[in-house]
């Protein structure tokens, strides 16, 4: 295994200064101070040279571990962890450039990232009366197999095959009791004619993939 050669001859440099420093201090020990006699800092006249001589074991064994490999791994986890980081935040930010473009008299929505079209589906939308609302909105509520209310009569629907929102619900619209978006429906010959309560009807395929497409947040902009 390669050393790392400036590290070892500084390691080996301050061992041979430590030797001699250890031999003379042992020496000043020997010829001033009696065999049980303690120093200022509380050693024998032997425990000082074998002191030292742990310290030295002690960098020696530091510079015989510290290896250019190991010093590469160890500045390596801190790139790996930002290159990480930084596609969570790509990933995060294609999100939210996403957004949806609904166009009433195409009768379709189209799905953008930036300024390109990546995905279109047809859609049934508001009957007179009952106009779908033009203007810029963003998903508020997402609801799988979602239960249903008839506006008029009250009656509630449950989730099933049978329910007039299909297998997904998209919201975009409230006026504080009433909720307009898209959904799916059991009636997907009628998806492209304007035969909904204000909603935008889609095929149960389309509505789901469109489901798993977006998030809570992506705007939608309805227009003529």
């Amino acid at each position: 295994m390669v050393r790392n050669d400036p590290l070892a001859r500084i390691v080996m440099l301050l061992c041979f200064v430590t030797a001699i420093l250890s031999l003379t201090l042992h020496w000043r020990i020997s010829n001033s101070v009696p065999e049980t006699a303690k120093n200022s800092e509380g050693f024998s006249k032997n425990e000082p040279v074998d002191f030292l001589q742990k310290q030295v074991r002690q960098l020696m064994n530091l510079g015989n571990h510290l290896k250019p490999d190991s010093v590469a791994k160890s500045s390596s986890k801190t790139p790996a962890l930002n290159s990480v980081q930084n596609q969570k935040a790509k990933g995060l930010s294609a999100s939210a450039q996403k957004k949806l473009i609904v166009d009433l008299s195409d009768r379709r929505v189209y799905m953008y990232r930036q300024n390109t079209v990546i995905a279109s589906y047809p859609i049934g939308v508001g009957k007179k009366g009952w106009e779908t609302p033009i203007g810029t909105f963003e998903v508020m509520h997402m609801q799988q197999f979602p239960a249903w209310q008839h506006p008029i009569t009250g009656k509630i629907f449950a989730p099933g095959p049978n329910s007039p929102l299909g297998e997904r619900w998209i919201g975009f619209w409230s006026d504080g009791h009433n909720e307009i978006g898209f959904h799916g429906t059991p009636d997907s010959e009628l998806v492209g004619s304007p035969v909904s309560h204000g909603c935008l009807r889609m095929r149960n395929p389309d509505v789901r993939l469109l489901y798993e497409q977006i998030s809570l947040g992506v705007p939608v902009q309805v227009r003529k």
